[in-house]
């Protein structure tokens, strides 16, 4: 295939416009991603610079993974420390940091029990292994579907990629694996009608963040709890996106009045470094006995250091906190800059995880913005996704606002207003 061909299959692919890979670099790389032409290779706090020089106001965290800010001090210690000591041992010997992050999470959630894997769609995959198998081995029953809900989104293996309540993630994957059933978000009767003698659990996010930043409401959360009692169902909750700290609490499920039977972390668990993490309650232990499930990299020395480190630091710094009256601060400020701007229908999202949902695609604006130093990105075409670290400061904060405000306004002149 010539480079040329690359950036032609790119475009076709669906890459965003001003997006493809320059034809001269990462020929030898599959062009899965459709990158923007940025090649940033220094962070620090809220900033990074690129291979240029230029520096950047960095409001995507990696897509909600660097929550502590890049390169963090507390945690690069710990890993430097880590390097030199041990890196790497099979999961068939015991390793004590493991103990430690486990620890940690259990102390601080309604879980009991932790798996260890490397991102969070293995997190997701462990989540539908345990239900499964805790239905079949454990209570007994031949129960294996598993219920997600539409702009849902939980992964690119075939199984969560199944899961996920997105057509364009399914395309040319076909056969799918069986077992799964997608419905509307916040219709509970077709809910209820999905659920039958198969059904093993119900799989949702607080904030369906890749599907627009859409906020689930609370009775639905509640009435979705009832049913999974009612019907002797797992009720997993994916938290790789609004975990550790993004919301404004710990976990995203703790601004409501439930208690997941399993949930998933991923992202902000380790700075940076690839982890993710399912939890689960203690009477799901004996469905994940010796053999059932295992990975050979989750829950490494190294990995288990930065967890520590990266979860150590946030609850000394009260860090969830910081997320909720930065992100308060954040939303306001937004609202009062746009507040005369009809192109903007809604902007929402809880602690530092924000949505501005608009009435016409906002792909250009985000160009836009890289070009006046900020970086963001979008949850679907029409929605601004904003996800700076937790510990990001009202002056950058203004900052980052100024700079949107003036985006938006040029941009939805220009549109006179339309979508």
């Amino acid at each position: 295939m010539s480079k040329l061909t690359q950036v032609e299959e790119g475009k076709a692919a669906g890459g965003a416009a001003g997006q493809e890979e320059p034809a001269d670099k990462l020929s030898a790389v599959f062009p899965s991603y459709a990158r923007f032409d940025i090649s940033l290779v220094k962070g620090k706090g809220s900033w990074v610079w690129d291979d240029k020089g230029n520096k950047y106001l960095d409001f995507t965290s990696g897509l909600a993974v660097t929550s502590l800010g890049h390169a963090p001090e507390k945690v690069g210690a710990k890993l430097k420390e880590q390097i030199d000591t041990l890196w790497h041992v099979s999961n068939l010997f015991h390793i004590p940091g493991q103990d430690k992050v486990a620890q940690l999470l259990t102390e601080n959630s309604c879980a009991d029990q932790v798996f260890f894997c490397n991102s969070g769609a293995e997190a997701n995959e462990a989540a539908i292994k345990l239900a499964r198998r805790y239905q079949q081995k454990i209570k007994g029953v031949d129960r294996y579907e598993v219920i997600t809900f539409e702009q849902s989104f939980h992964g690119r293996t075939l199984a969560t990629l199944t899961a996920t309540g997105q057509q364009k993630v399914k395309e040319g994957f076909l056969p799918l694996p069986a077992g799964f059933k997608t419905v509307p978000l916040h219709d509970l009767s077709a809910l209820k009608a999905a659920i039958g003698e198969h059904t093993a659990a119900i799989m949702i996010e607080m904030i369906l963040a890749e599907g627009g930043v859409l906020e689930v409401q609370p009775e639905f959360l509640e009435a979705v709890s009832a049913l999974c009692k009612e019907h002797g169902l797992l009720l997993i909750v994916d938290e790789v996106q609004t975990g550790m700290g993004r919301t404004g609490k710990l976990f995203g499920h703790q601004h409501y009045n439930i208690e997941p039977d399993i949930f998933t972390l991923a992202k902000g668990v380790a700075s940076g470094f690839p982890a993710g993490l399912m939890l689960g309650k203690g009477y799901l232990r004996e469905a994940f006995s010796p053999g059932s499930h295992a990975t050979t990299f989750g829950g490494t020395p190294l990995a288990a250091a930065v967890m520590s480190a990266t979860i150590e630091t946030m609850l000394e710094d009260n860090v969830p906190q910081l997320a909720a009256e930065s992100g308060s601060y954040l939303v306001g400020q937004l609202k009062e800059k746009l507040a005369d701007v009809p192109f903007i229908t809604e902007i929402r999202g809880k602690g530092l995880l924000i949505g501005i949902e608009c009435k016409g695609p906002v792909g250009d604006i985000v160009l836009a913005g890289q070009k006046k130093g900020l970086l963001f990105v979008t949850a679907g075409p029409n929605v601004i996704r904003l996800l700076p670290n937790l510990y990001v400061s009202k002056e950058e904060i203004d900052q980052a606002v100024d700079i949107l405000s003036e985006l938006i306004h040029t941009y939805a002149t220009e549109a006179n207003g339309e979508a």
